[in-house]
């Protein structure tokens, strides 16, 4: 995987600095393999590879934002920013500001998982009052009402990892995340420790979207990432990390 980041990176750096940087926003919550951050910058993943690869066709060098997922929108809304991934508009009803979407680029499956003890399938509505292992910021449209009537609680941690982690360490019975980062962290453990899905709790596509700014190549940047589905590469990157294309 590593060989095809540094050929992108090495194809980054010698492109002609004539237009400005192109600012992605990464929500520091994420977890393999959507990203691997290192010293406050992601290295690795599917989005690092993406956008790396979409700044690079579009003819300017990428510049990473990593922020904590509460600040992602307002600093997109400031001008901070110029492209957010990894983003539905179901996640944004309140989204203020001129923004242009992408076509759908991915698919996220989020789940409710447990360990291996537990149940194979779980009505959610079923369970009884108790802890969520849930990461700061996201919503869960599934849950909320469970939320909203106390059945159940968040308990939040500050990225998907560390939630996974804390249910590997028996801070609760459920957790929730999206496959491919459930699929990732399950590689480290043995068939006894493995956690698993038990309940599909929402499955929607997303894509990025562009701040509509003159000095924002907008137009590039829409029709590469056209281009970077139609023709399989975003598909062939996700296959790097995941051994399996989008759905």
């Amino acid at each position: 995987m590593r060989w095809a980041v540094g050929a992108l990176l090495g194809i980054s750096l010698n492109v002609t600095a004539a237009e400005p940087p192109l600012r992605f926003v990464v929500a520091d919550s994420w977890a393999m393999p959507m990203v691997q951050i290192e010293r406050g910058q992601p290295t690795q993943g599917i989005l690092h590879d993406m956008m790396l690869s979409l700044a690079t066709q579009v003819g300017v060098p990428a510049e990473f934002h990593v922020l904590p997922r509460a600040r992602v929108q307002n600093a997109m809304e400031r001008g901070e920013v110029d492209v957010r991934c990894y983003a539905a508009q179901s996640w944004l009803p309140n989204q203020s500001g001129d923004y242009i979407w992408s076509i759908p680029l991915l698919f996220q499956r989020d789940l409710l998982i447990s360990g291996q003890s537990q149940p194979a399938h779980v009505e959610p509505a079923s369970l009884a009052p108790q802890s969520i292992g849930t990461v700061l910021g996201y919503t869960y449209p599934t849950l909320q009402p469970l939320f909203d009537a106390n059945q159940l609680q968040r308990e939040d941690a500050r990225n998907q990892e560390q939630v996974l982690d804390k249910l590997l360490a028996g801070r609760y019975r459920y957790a929730v995340s999206n496959q491919w980062t459930l699929d990732w962290f399950n590689q480290r453990l043995t068939p006894d420790q493995q956690l698993h899905g038990v309940a599909v709790l929402q499955e929607q596509h997303v894509g990025c979207y562009v701040r509509n700014d003159p000095k924002v190549p907008v137009q590039r940047i829409l029709r590469t990432l056209l281009r970077m589905k139609m023709s399989g590469e975003i598909d062939e990157i996700i296959r790097l990390y995941t051994g399996q294309p989008s759905d």
